[in-house]
């Protein structure tokens, strides 16, 4: 078998591969026959497919998030890769795969980063504030452990949530010591509950994958699910309001402009530097990912997330 990440694939080459099927549509051709238009992933990235003259009995059965087997040919279409498939099957226990080796997944495991959060509350010296992160943790349960913080943005993979978040920690703990006179409760405080919402505004699968935005989620949005999730927390535990109106005020600001659904911008210096840690730890995470995307030397190709920007892989020892 010619196995190929997604990575590897050139135009012109055929490839014996197996991959996740992302999303998956049925369309119409121009020769009014039917087709699947597809996008498959691995752990390094996303392809287009094509699944030409497909059948009923091809609908229902590649769907979203099934790993399946692809023999295809690599072609070059409108300047893009994409797979023009030969032969299709789902996987079988036969094949010797899991599903899992081929997610996109934090590089650090769950657990280790679980504890990381669990050593930071440790520091919030504040008993109401660490009351109420202890609340919202505790009740987030084990879908934690797994849940992405998007779904196509950035740390849109598996673990990608604590991952976002043990990031900001470590970043946040060592600008707190250039900026003295932030209250460190608070910054922890901000960073661990600020997309804590997002486990009831998306719909995603135990392996990390969201599948769609829940009807909460897209009337409300994890930013003001978050803040009405800390009122809550605080009522049902009965703590300080001043704390609690304050936590929610970071959570409403911490997206800064309205366009990007928050009603209020940062009135606090912590909840300023939660806007910037959150935004710097995104930028950073979509820059690796473009850059680990082509090889010394070359362009990425448009991040969308970026402003449409083309990050460079500087031929540059990064290690010296």
């Amino acid at each position: 078998m010619n196995l190929k990440k997604i990575n590897e694939l050139k135009a012109g080459i055929k490839v014996d591969s197996f991959y996740i099927i992302k999303s998956v549509s049925s369309r119409i051709s121009s020769n009014n026959k039917k087709y699947l238009d597809l996008t498959m992933g691995d752990k390094t990235g996303e392809i287009s497919a094509k699944l030409w003259d497909a059948s009923d009995e091809d609908e229902g059965l590649y769907k979203e998030n099934v790993l399946v087997k692809v023999r295809a040919a690599v072609v070059e279409w409108q300047n893009n890769l994409q797979l023009k498939i030969d032969k299709v099957r789902p996987s079988n226990e036969e094949d010797g795969v899991k599903i899992t080796d081929f997610v996109p997944s934090a590089p650090e495991p769950s657990e280790d980063m679980y504890l990381n959060v669990l050593e930071y509350i440790d520091k919030i010296q504040n008993e109401d504030i660490k009351k109420i992160v202890n609340y919202i943790l505790e009740d987030a349960g084990e879908k934690i452990m797994n849940f992405p913080a998007a779904k196509k943005n950035h740390h849109a993979v598996r673990s990608g949530l604590l991952y976002h978040i043990t990031t900001m920690l470590k970043a946040g703990e060592g600008l707190c010591k250039v900026y003295d006179f932030l209250n460190t409760d608070l910054v922890y405080a901000g960073v661990i509950l600020h997309d804590m919402a997002k486990l009831e505004e998306m719909k995603a699968t135990e392996i990390g994958i969201v599948t769609d935005y829940t009807i909460e989620g897209q009337l409300l949005g994890h930013i003001v699910m978050g803040a009405e999730k800390i009122r809550a927390a605080a009522d049902a535990i009965g703590v300080d309001k001043e704390i609690s109106m304050i936590l929610q005020h970071m959570i409403l600001a911490h997206h800064y402009e309205p366009e990007y659904g928050s009603p209020k911008k940062p009135m606090l210096p912590e909840a300023e530097m939660l806007h910037y840690l959150d935004d710097m730890d995104a930028t950073m995470f979509d820059m690796k990912k473009a850059v680990g995307s082509v090889k010394p030397g070359e362009m990425s190709d448009p991040v969308w997330s970026l402003e449409k920007r083309k990050i460079y892989n500087s031929i540059f020892d990064k290690n010296i």
